[in-house]
């Protein structure tokens, strides 16, 4: 099946804009976002991207509108269907969940729905519990339009790095540098999630909280995030850092 998506995505580059909407709608899509591997597919179509092989703001705004579409069509959902949907027995055990999201909704409406759209479980979900709390359009549409612009290039980012590095010359230093590239894109992303886990670790309670208690937290998150910054600047002082940065100032540059 992912033989058949590389090879239908990379036949032209309407086939890619295609693929682009389809994922950024269906990932956005009441309920239906649930099911789909959206960050994997959007990552790889930021390798398209980083590779040169699709415009990046072609794909921008395509994913762009594709969002806007799915957020709309499930905010409609949400008001149109509300009363059979208080009545599911899957969203009725998720009580608790929607009566926080509708305190949310109603107190903070622009910050709840522009944070949604970037965590997985709640982006397809938010905009149809704003329609079925009755949350006027005029609180929506902001975020909204904001969250959609934003939410693709997120995504996109991590297969466009590694897609402008598949493209470095291969040389002596070309792999080598590569796997620092992947390594310290690595760290940083545990050491802010460590930095994440610690500052709210008075108020996680999971299966996680065994292995990582605040006690551990405290120096781990640290010591991580100095290793991550420390093997960032050595990537940055790398002498194939010019030519990789040259890669991604033409894809940003839509050259």
């Amino acid at each position: 099946m992912q033989a058949f998506i590389e090879h239908f995505i990379t036949q032209s580059t309407t086939y890619a804009l295609i693929a682009v909407w389809l994922v950024a709608f269906l990932e956005s899509l009441a309920l239906v976002g649930l099911l789909m591997p959206g960050t994997v597919f959007m990552a790889a179509l930021g390798a398209l991207i980083g590779s040169g092989q699709v415009g990046l703001y072609q794909a921008w705004l395509v994913g762009s509108l594709g969002c806007l579409v799915a957020d709309w069509i499930s905010f409609w959902l949400g008001w149109r269907f509300k009363g059979p949907l208080h009545k599911w027995s899957f969203l009725k055990k998720q009580k608790a969940w929607l009566d926080k999201t509708e305190y949310a909704l109603h107190r903070h409406s622009m910050f709840t729905i522009l944070v949604g759209r970037f965590i997985g479980p709640t982006r397809p979900l938010v905009p149809m519990v704003a329609g079925m709390l009755d949350l006027p359009a005029r609180k929506f549409i902001v975020p909204n339009i904001i969250g959609c612009l934003l939410w693709p290039l997120f995504y996109f980012l991590p297969g466009i790095l590694a897609g402008a590095a598949v493209d470095i010359p291969a040389g002596d230093n070309s792999r080598g540098f590569i796997w620092l590239l992947v390594a310290t894109a690595l760290l940083l992303w545990i050491g802010g999630w460590l930095c994440w886990r610690w500052r709210r670790s008075g108020k996680n309670r999971d299966w996680l909280t065994h292995w990582l208690p605040h006690a551990r937290l405290r120096w781990l998150a640290p010591l991580t995030s100095v290793i991550a910054v420390t093997a960032l600047v050595v990537t940055l002082c790398h002498p194939l850092m010019p030519v990789y940065a040259n890669i991604l100032w033409k894809v940003f540059g839509g050259a």
